[in-house]
């Protein structure tokens, strides 16, 4: 089985939890599986030291221009997503990435960004319950689900703010690999599923 490159975007400013809960998710399930199943990295804009909400500083993996063709794109979120819809290089990284990719998950604010570059309209989404009435600004032909912790089109899937996204990632790793899979990892990180 082909391993699954996993790239998760992060930018200054995003949101810790909303890329951390789904990198954790995704490597404990591969380190579960003998690091059989999946390729997880980071990507950003260049690979240069980016500082998270709350000022923790993180080292991406790859820069836009480097990074493998991902299987699943996870795109979180935070104050930080308000710049990326005027930079039209990680935009364009989101709208080629998302095309060739067989998943693209969104936390939190990152929704807007996959509503800037078009990949949710005619669907249901969600998104932190602040940034609601954005959303539907950006995406009117949107269907925005408030009560929502996490929202599946088959291949755009959105989560709700920060913790959401834990709960959206063993959604997937579930239908990816199956309910023993998902809930090992569960077990391990000490998270109960909701």
């Amino acid at each position: 089985m082909k391993k699954r490159n996993t790239a998760i975007l992060i930018f200054d400013d995003v949101e810790v939890l909303d890329f951390a809960g789904p990198f954790e998710v995704f490597s404990v399930t591969n380190e579960l599986s003998d690091y059989s199943l999946l390729n997880v990295y980071t990507v950003a804009r260049e690979k240069a030291p980016i500082t998270a909400r709350n000022g923790l500083s993180v080292n991406p993996d790859y820069s836009i221009d480097q990074a493998p063709q991902p299987d699943i794109v996870i795109v979180p979120g935070g104050s930080g997503t308000r710049p990326i819809l005027r930079q039209q290089d990680l935009l364009a990284w989101i709208a080629r990435s998302a095309e060739k990719a067989d998943k693209v998950l969104s936390v939190c604010t990152g929704a807007l960004l996959l509503a800037k570059v078009g990949l949710l309209d005619g669907l249901k989404s969600t998104t932190h319950n602040s940034a609601f009435e954005l959303l539907a600004e950006m995406a009117p032909n949107t269907e925005i689900m408030r009560d929502a912790r996490f929202v599946d089109n088959g291949k755009v899937i959105t989560s709700a703010g920060i913790s959401a996204g834990i709960d959206m990632s063993l959604y997937v790793i579930e239908m990816l690999y199956g309910k023993e899979v998902a809930q090992n990892t569960a077990e391990y990180m000490e998270y109960r599923r909701i």
